[in-house]
């Protein structure tokens, strides 16, 4: 992971080289302050305080830098990502009115801005670190936690699938049991086939290095409400006997960003101390081709004692998260929240920069809803209607994983996940794209968090108040 930890420090008047914030309806105003020279360089560089332009204006010796932003009084994650980004080596801090306002949650951009993904590849243009001071040294650590969080996804979702399969997702698991003292259940082979017998179905094609298993996690007290996290892990998704053309193949080293992301929010919840009973679950599988792979026709058991028939292997993501959601429910938690790479269809729907979110409760969405808005990642809910169940209904089994119409697909979809959480069980469901495919500031192409920090916060006012 990129190495974040020291590029915001508190500012104890070191030497640091000035940021002024502007945007284009105070640019002409902020202009009359500079010299003739200043303006022209300015000028020079077309920058005329619009969102994300960066200016960078000779001083004497040195220079300060300018960005433009929507509101210098009032900060999102992301204005400062594109300075970030685009600046050189050094140390910065906020000047004029935005040293008045701070950084605030504009940090958390700074830091991901920073992010490279170079496992295989060093990345030879990349600039030295930027450092910004901030006298706001009480939110330092906590922006910081947050960024760790986005590029931990970013980092699992972007390694191919050759090294990111169910092991190392189980190596994942085991390096938090080791961090936080927490405790680690892994269930495969024999066990796997009797206790979560879709995940065993759909993980079984694939060769022993990456055979299926489901990794369990328990940490904090008794005593404290109990919440599940749960994460699809399908760490490579070829379709199965309904195989994926090579376009729709290309990308599915990612079809294990809902483990990505539940990885994170409880390596999250933990670091913070966070007042729970956390259980953790990731069912990890590749959706392999073989001769012992699961068919389309198959009717197949579930621990929750549902069959299932098969309409369509391409639709493996729900029957693995089947069975986790109903070992979640046996614990009987206050809340429920699942993350999936789930449906094409949530990505018609609402494009790359939303994730989908599925509720029972109307005030748990209204919540997540408002932490997410707050914090620059707002989820958008879509229904799980009663008129839809029919869709899943199956001549010959209990249900079927897949509907045949070409209707509702995210929400079909949440409807099956529906029938295997228990019974009056608060539950949100994420359908997230764990993908960028075009770059922002603050937010390279390749793996991305989406819905992570509105579930953060969310946790976070509902169990810290």
């Amino acid at each position: 992971m990129t190495d974040i930890q020291d590029l915001i420090q508190p500012d104890r008047g070191q030497d640091a080289i000035d940021i002024h914030l502007v945007n284009e309806s105070g640019f002409e105003e902020f202009a009359k302050s500079l010299s003739a020279s200043q303006r022209a360089s300015l000028s020079g560089q077309k920058f005329e305080g619009k969102g994300y332009q960066v200016g960078i204006v000779p001083d004497g010796d040195g220079f300060f830098a300018v960005g433009g932003v929507a509101n210098p009084k009032e900060l999102s994650s992301w204005c400062l990502a594109k300075l970030s980004e685009a600046l050189p080596e050094g140390t910065y801090r906020l000047a004029g009115e935005a040293a008045e306002t701070g950084a605030g949650p504009a940090m958390f951009g700074w830091l991901t801005a920073q992010y490279r993904f170079t496992r295989y590849k060093d990345d030879e243009n990349a600039a030295g670190p930027r450092v910004l001071l901030t006298g706001e040294a009480g939110k330092i650590e906590a922006a910081t936690a947050e960024a760790r969080a986005e590029l931990l996804v970013r980092d699992l979702v972007n390694t191919p699938a050759e090294d990111m399969g169910p092991a190392a997702l189980e190596a994942e698991f085991e390096r938090l049991a080791k961090a936080f003292k927490a405790d680690l259940e892994v269930t495969r082979g024999d066990a796997l086939e009797q206790g979560y017998p879709m995940v065993h179905a759909v993980g079984r094609a694939a060769e022993r290095k990456h055979a299926p298993r489901i990794m369990h996690l328990t940490w904090g007290s008794d005593k404290d409400p109990v919440i599940a996290i749960v994460g699809k892990g399908v760490c490579f998704d070829s379709g199965g006997l309904d195989i994926k053309p090579g376009s729709g193949m290309r990308l599915m080293k990612k079809d294990m960003g809902g483990a990505a992301h539940a990885i994170a929010l409880g390596e999250l919840i933990m670091a913070a101390g966070m007042k729970v009973r956390l259980h953790l679950l990731v069912p990890a599988v590749e959706n392999a081709i073989a001769g012992n792979a699961f068919r389309p026709g198959d009717v197949l058991s579930s621990r929750k004692g549902l069959t299932v028939e098969i309409h369509n292997t391409d639709a493996e993501g729900r029957l693995i998260l089947g069975d986790a959601l109903t070992r979640a429910s046996e614990e009987e938690p206050e809340l429920i929240i699942d993350f999936a790479t789930l449906t094409g269809a949530a990505r018609v729907a609402l494009g790359p920069d939303y994730a989908a979110m599925m509720a029972r409760k109307d005030e748990t969405a209204a919540e997540m809803t408002e932490a997410g808005k707050a914090n620059d990642d707002e989820p958008w809910r879509l229904p799980l209607p009663d008129s839809y169940r029919e869709y899943l209904n199956s001549d010959i089994a209990d249900i079927s994983n897949a509907h045949t119409n070409p209707y509702a697909g995210a929400s079909v979809a949440g409807l099956f996940l529906d029938r295997f959480v228990g019974e009056g069980i608060d539950w949100v469901h994420f359908d997230t794209f764990a993908w960028r495919p075009f770059p922002k500031p603050g937010r390279s192409k390749g793996g991305a968090a989406y819905g992570l920090r509105a579930a953060w916060h969310m946790l976070r006012n509902r169990f810290e108040g």
